[in-house]
């Protein structure tokens, strides 16, 4: 299953240790030529550190296999 989604880049209390992480905006899933927003599914103020982590809990939350999961920025 393909997720595209819009993002904003969060940084944190300006601890040079803490890496920046983004919160997702929307989060569409994509398949048969539809396009479906599914942004109500997911927590979207949690703060991911990469698209890689969002593909994992993507799959986790949709009960899919990883590597059945494709990510990419809008």
């Amino acid at each position: 299953m393909k997720f595209e989604f819009t993002h904003q880049v969060r940084r944190s209390g300006g601890r040079r240790s803490e890496a920046a992480t983004f919160v997702v905006d929307k989060l569409w899933a994509m398949g048969g030529g539809l396009r479906r927003d599914v942004s109500h599914l997911i927590d979207r103020s949690y703060g991911y550190h990469s698209a890689r982590e969002l593909r994992w809990h993507l799959a986790d939350r949709f009960g899919l296999d990883v590597s059945d999961v494709g990510v990419s920025a809008a």
